[in-house]
């Protein structure tokens, strides 16, 4: 089944005022739940990068995770979790970045890749673009080329590609 002959926009939820009054919430749960439709979403974040050398597949918890991992099978290739500070057990590298209010960080193990590997960046959701931006600091830190950014939902009225520029980008459903 092709993304052309499946509607996957129908399997996302809008919950309007959460987690706070004002945003509409994209719940991709219905999706994850559908067999049909998590296998398409999965086959549609890869496909473009099937032939782009990737050896790794990096994701930010946590629901980047639920895609990054099956994105990696896909595209036989490792996957290497990026985590919120204190979640990995080995010497890690970090990437501290501006939050709307505040900052985060996000950490990688510092082995989990090298110089000259090629990773595909994967994540449900670009928004404002500042945790993939970050992601993106932190892979190259350690050497590795950015094979391109495949997210299942753009929300385009936040423009999160200004953050991610000379990246290939691919979006499976902008919104």
């Amino acid at each position: 089944m092709s993304t052309e002959s499946m509607n996957l926009k129908a399997y996302i939820r809008d919950i309007p005022d959460f987690p706070k009054a004002g945003i509409l919430f994209r719940d991709i749960t219905p999706l994850l739940a559908d067999k049909t439709a998590l296998a398409e979403a999965v086959s549609a974040l890869a496909e473009p990068f099937k032939d782009a050398g990737v050896d790794y597949v990096a994701a930010v918890e946590a629901r980047g995770f639920i895609f990054g991992s099956a994105v990696a099978k896909e595209l036989n290739a490792g996957f290497i979790p990026l985590r919120k500070t204190g979640k990995l057990p080995y010497t890690t590298e970090s990437v501290t970045y501006q939050l709307e209010y505040g900052t985060d960080t996000i950490e990688v193990h510092s082995d989990a890749m090298k110089s000259g590997d090629r990773v595909l960046m994967i994540d449900d959701l670009l928004a404002t673009g500042g945790t993939m931006s970050a992601a993106c600091q932190l892979v190259e830190k350690l050497g590795a080329e950015i094979a391109g950014l495949s997210f299942l939902i753009e929300l385009t009225d936040l423009a999160g590609r200004r953050k991610l520029p000379g990246y290939p980008i691919h979006i499976v459903m902008p919104f």
